[in-house]
């Protein structure tokens, strides 16, 4: 299996935050650190109205929304952020393009509370 790589949107073992458990999803890779990833969230539960400043919505709509390997427009959250080992990656689905990447990044920058 190909390893994961910074932008790549994957199928992970994604764990709760009380480790309880884990739900295969979405998730976006954003540092690769050998073994180790840093991975952030994607749902596909996006609520009506205004959104967080740590979400990023994600739409079907956008021009290269099929590179994605999303099924329908969905929600980044940067606060749902996890280091996992590489074992837990199961599917590459595709790649967020750069200007997804960026509001991932000014996202990211408020849930770290990052000036």
């Amino acid at each position: 299996m190909p390893k994961p790589d910074r932008g790549e949107v994957w199928l992970v073992r994604f764990p709760f935050t009380d480790l309880t458990s884990t739900k295969l999803r979405p998730a976006l890779v954003w540092v690769v650190h050998g073994e180790d990833v840093i991975v952030i969230g994607i749902f596909s539960r996006v609520p009506a109205g205004a959104l967080r400043k740590t979400w990023v919505r994600i739409e079907a709509g956008h021009p290269v929304f099929s590179q994605t390997g999303l099924k329908k427009t969905s929600l980044l959250k940067a606060e749902k952020m996890a280091i996992v080992h590489e074992s837990v990656f199961r599917k590459k689905l595709g790649r967020l393009p750069s200007d997804i990447m960026a509001l991932v990044q000014e996202a990211l920058k408020k849930a770290l509370l990052i000036p």
